[in-house]
């Protein structure tokens, strides 16, 4: 009778396979602590004060031919006896030059989050309230190398409300309050060079617009973009990973082709799981070096999601086949296990769709802006978290579960030669390891996605004193994705050695049997067998 590779590969061959794999995990996580930068660059920027008394619709600028008529607001303020702020015009022009060199974007760095913080000074007469809307008239621009210093082209322009919290501990005269920030834009594809923004704040009283804000002092912007040398060295590990993974999956379904009998469910969900991988690793992102795709975020996302959906399910069922237990080998047997992977994935799903999926139209669109918005933002995180948690939970038990019954079955060694015996030692350690990598690929797997939507979300949140989150974690569990499921496809292929030739052929998927009877040394037989009876009736 035939088995897996996994039952079959010699003790030698083996150890080679395990040992290459190992040293290709720590040259992953090697690559992202030795080579790869961080995965984000932040930058904190001040705004130019700019008069504006005719609200003309160009483009104010503080770098060019013609500049903005520069103000400080203090000064201008006190000569003024009416409300001043439709006159102002708060202008940044990214990025900020360091030491005399002028900076450019590049298109390696993908994608540009803008955050605004506000200095607003305590003043008697304009105390403000300790929460207020705040209304914002913003307007983005472009232009690129070799364009005119003065010829900035429309990208986007939007009026939007923002809620504003300040507090102050002492109430004094100029002294600051402490404000939250506020989420301004995010521009999922960074296309061109330099970026302009004017930013008004509109004063309407009738409206009641902007009319409780204190004495505004300064305002910042902090722009967080993905580093382009993390960037190369991503999707240079995609590239390398996407044909791998193809040519073994091309393998894989070759060996399962060539057997009388069809695939087994096992099977199916390992062509599946590898197949949503290969997806990921298709570098589609090189494609933002050449066109400007403002969808590559949200594609991307949608490609992390298929694949992390598709991975928890293959767990559950790998886990699931090796309990011995009847009426398997169907996915509907599964639909109570995969549920918390269904809800999970769907929110985030939906979480995603409210918030990038608008900013395809309007990058200065936020979920976090309002108390509506916000609060649905978190119901979606908060059950795609506590769906993570459970599936995790659920994972380690059915785990725990498989563990126990191979235990059980080890009182009967001892009645089997020493031949059956050895061999069948080897193949309970031989799955006990897999088990326990498939332990640790699933907890690093919900680590590195709960790290991922707090890197993400620390910034709305305004919890920007977070956690550091070096490049080396997302590289090496990357990395252990890819090297994980090769081990899978390798080790669980059918063997080439004594193939069936009838319908009893062996099944990846059935239970764990240890004979009572000792056989002789050549009558050993597979630990796993290939064909459940139930399915053959």
């Amino acid at each position: 009778m035939s088995g897996t590779v996994l039952e079959n590969l010699s003790g030698r061959k083996l150890t080679i396979l395990v040992t290459v794999l190992l040293i290709s995990q720590a040259i992953c996580f090697l690559i992202g602590g030795l080579i790869a930068p961080k995965p984000a660059f932040t930058d904190s920027i001040l705004a130019t004060k700019c008069l504006d008394k005719n609200s003309s619709n160009g483009w104010l600028y503080v770098r060019g031919t013609k500049p903005c008529t520069k103000i400080n607001l203090d000064s201008y303020s006190k000569n003024q006896n009416v409300k001043f702020g439709n006159d102002i015009v708060f202008v940044f022009q990214i990025p900020s030059p360091r030491e005399n060199v002028i900076l450019d974007y590049s298109r390696w760095q993908q994608n540009l989050i803008g955050i605004l913080h506000l200095d607003i000074l305590y003043r008697m007469e304009t105390e403000m309230p300790a929460k207020s809307v705040i209304t914002l008239d913003a307007r983005l621009a472009y232009r690129n190398k070799g364009d005119p210093a003065d010829e900035w082209k429309y990208y986007a322009s939007s009026t939007e409300q923002r809620n504003l919290e300040c507090s102050i501990d002492v109430k004094k005269e100029d002294y600051l309050y402490n404000c939250s920030i506020v989420p301004l834009f995010e521009l999922p594809s960074l296309h061109h060079d330099f970026y302009l923004i004017n930013i008004r704040l509109p004063v309407d009283e009738m409206k009641a617009i902007n009319t409780d804000l204190g004495h505004i002092a300064d305002m910042w912007i902090i722009t967080i973009n993905q580093t382009g040398g993390f960037t190369k060295v991503w999707l240079s590990l995609k590239s390398i990973f996407f044909p791998l993974i193809l040519i073994i999956l091309i393998w894989f379904w070759k060996r399962v082709y060539i057997l009388q009998r069809k695939p087994l469910l096992l099977e199916y969900m390992l062509l599946l799981v590898a197949s949503s991988l290969t997806f990921l690793n298709l570098p589609l992102e090189l494609l933002t070096l050449y066109f400007e795709l403002p969808f590559m975020l949200l594609l991307t996302d949608i490609r992390q999601g298929i694949f992390y959906s598709t991975l928890l399910s293959f767990w559950l069922v790998f886990a699931g086949e090796h309990l011995m237990e009847s009426q398997k080998n169907h996915l509907l047997n599964y639909w109570k296990h995969l549920s918390s992977v269904i809800i999970g994935c769907i929110a985030m799903f939906f979480f995603d769709l409210c918030e990038r999926g608008m900013q395809l139209k309007n990058p200065f669109y936020s979920v976090w802006v309002t108390d509506i918005g916000a609060k649905f933002a978190m119901v979606f995180l908060i059950v795609g978290g506590c769906s993570g948690l459970g599936y995790f939970l659920l994972l380690c038990y059915m785990i725990w579960k498989v563990f126990g019954n191979i235990g059980a079955k080890k009182s009967n060694l001892p009645a089997m030669s020493q031949a059956r015996r050895l061999h069948y030692s080897g193949l309970i350690y031989r799955f006990n390891f897999l088990m326990l990598a498939t332990v640790t690929c699933a907890a690093f797997t919900v680590i590195a996605f709960a790290l991922g939507q707090m890197s993400e979300g620390q910034w709305k949140w305004d919890d920007h004193h977070g956690l550091e989150y070096t490049s080396a974690f997302f590289t090496g569990v990357y990395g252990m994705w890819n090297i994980y499921i090769m081990a899978l496809l390798a080790l669980y292929a059918p063997s080439h050695k004594n193939w069936p030739q009838n319908n009893d052929c062996q099944n990846i998927s059935n239970e764990i049997e240890f004979s009572t009877v000792d056989p002789e040394p050549n009558e050993i037989s597979s630990l796993t067998t290939f064909t459940r009876k139930s399915a053959l009736d």
